[in-house]
């Protein structure tokens, strides 16, 4: 480090799903390196669950070994709690491998700094604070996950869906419907599956994935073929296509359900126009 401040800098940003994105951690933790006029920096992006042992951490770990070898005089996170998830003592045991190694710790979202050059007293205070804040986040992302439970948990009381429809079903206001079109064509290709056809021959005859048809053959093969659901706002929802001939039968009508799919699909056509 240079008597001016850090020159060089390690920036370390987790999620925990390959949905979510660490740009926004990336980009803050570089506009404030930038102010601090550091320009050497090595970010160190990872996907994954807090909850995963640190030996597969292989980012994490990455970032550890580079600490110990001497090249940053500073990590940066974004959010305390990127450390905290690792387990209940790792983000004391990160912050004494950092200064063990000379290299100062910034925490972006609670201010939070522990520089080499403060003294031995100021630094054990502020890894204390440190450590708490962690858990505090901890506690925090934990009752956040209870609201959207209960939140879903209520949804799902009142009849509305939560989550993503069925295949062959749609979203409208918060509440299950059928789409027609979508609904008989999975239902023929299930039926055609039913009576002895290949999945391989039905999916390429379909468009529809063949891990698809077997994976709704094998877990709903009742609520297409037979019009069954347990689930109460999926049986509301099949009103829509009622009556339904059980297509679970020996010998169905394929022929009149492969009409109704193509007079459906016609209809379609035309009112997208």
């Amino acid at each position: 480090m240079s008597e001016n401040g850090p020159t060089t800098a390690a920036i370390y940003a987790r999620v925990s799903t390959s949905d979510q994105d660490v740009s926004r951690q990336l980009d803050e933790a570089r506009e404030h390196l930038e102010r601090l006029g550091v320009k050497d920096v090595e970010e160190y992006p990872e996907i994954v669950s807090g909850a995963a042992d640190t030996d597969t951490r292989e980012v994490y770990n990455q970032l550890l070994d580079d600490v110990e070898s001497g090249e940053f005089d500073i990590v940066i996170v974004h959010e305390i709690s990127r450390l905290s998830r690792l387990g209940p003592t790792e983000i004391h045991e990160f912050i004494q491998h950092c200064l063990e190694h000379d290299t100062g710790v910034e925490a972006l979202d609670v201010g939070l700094k522990i520089h080499v050059d403060d003294g031995e007293l100021q630094q054990t205070i502020y890894s204390m604070v440190a450590r708490l804040m962690g858990d505090l986040a901890q506690i925090e992302h934990q009752q956040k996950l209870q609201r959207i439970r209960s939140g879903v948990r209520a949804a799902q009381s009142a009849g509305k869906w939560t989550g993503r429809p069925p295949a062959g079903f749609v979203v409208e206001d918060g509440y299950l419907h059928v789409d027609p079109s979508e609904f008989l064509h999975v239902r023929e290709a299930l039926t055609r599956v039913d009576r002895g056809e290949s999945f391989a021959t039905v999916a390429g005859d379909t468009g529809i994935a063949e891990s698809t048809l077997r994976s709704l053959h094998q877990d709903r093969r009742d609520l297409y073929l037979g019009g069954e659901a347990e689930d109460d706002r999926v049986d509301e929802a099949l009103t829509d296509v009622r009556p339904l001939q059980d297509a679970r039968a020996e010998d169905p009508n394929l022929e009149e359900l492969r009409e109704r799919v193509e007079r459906l699909e016609e209809a379609t056509d035309i009112n997208n126009r």
